[in-house]
């Protein structure tokens, strides 16, 4: 089983876990609004394109509105669980491609409940999270007001964006890429005048 399988697994535990209307760090989503984004982006290939690209958005959230209001929770589920079908581009692209889609929508529920804590996770899961980080906080920090460099505990630089004066952002994998995906709740430090931190926070995008 591959890292984004087993991330995939973890999440649909924990979305079985909660009720569909629980919160989740996307603004204005719940977990059922969550699960039908999963579902769109992976089965409806006229909808996905408006993920990422701004103009079709409208027709994308019509979409994925319709998906969760008209499609039963248990289905729902399942369709995630099984993973991208046969005429997806995911099922090929899965073991790449959903490795950070899947960790960062899990901890989206996980990390919305008061008390959470990181997940302990497993050297080869680690490794996996650790090559995303670069892209996601190219895609994120295109308005970044300085230099960010993302790094380990053990002093490893991640990857480096932006110009300016250097913001440090310190953390695991997994926590280094929730802060590149535009989310707070991630256990990270960040070294920095204090003003340009907050201005850095703010500039994010979110995935």
């Amino acid at each position: 089983m591959t890292v984004a399988q087993r991330e995939r697994a973890a999440l649909v535990a924990t979305f079985r876990d909660v009720p569909p209307d629980a919160p989740t760090l996307c603004e204005g989503w719940d977990v059922r609004d969550l699960t039908a984004h999963l579902v769109v982006r992976e089965r409806r290939l006229d909808a996905a394109p408006g993920i990422m690209i701004p103009a079709l958005a409208g027709y994308t959230e019509r979409v994925q509105r319709q998906v969760a209001e008209s499609t039963d929770w248990d289905v729902l589920l399942n369709q995630v669980a099984e993973g991208p079908p046969l005429y997806s581009p995911f099922k090929v692209l899965d073991p790449i491609a959903n490795v950070a889609e899947m960790f960062i929508h899990h901890e989206d529920v996980r990390r919305a409940k008061a008390g959470w804590e990181p997940r302990p996770l497993d050297e080869q899961t680690v490794s996996a999270l650790r090559r995303p980080v670069a892209m996601m906080a190219r895609m994120t920090l295109r308005k970044a007001p300085a230099r960010v460099v993302f790094r380990t505990p053990q002093g490893d630089t991640v990857a480096t964006v932006g110009r300016g004066e250097e913001v440090t952002v310190t953390g695991d994998p997994g926590e280094l890429l929730m802060f590149a995906a535009g989310r707070d709740e991630a256990r990270v430090s960040i070294d920095g005048a204090t003003d340009l931190v907050e201005r850095l926070k703010r500039a994010r995008g979110g995935l």
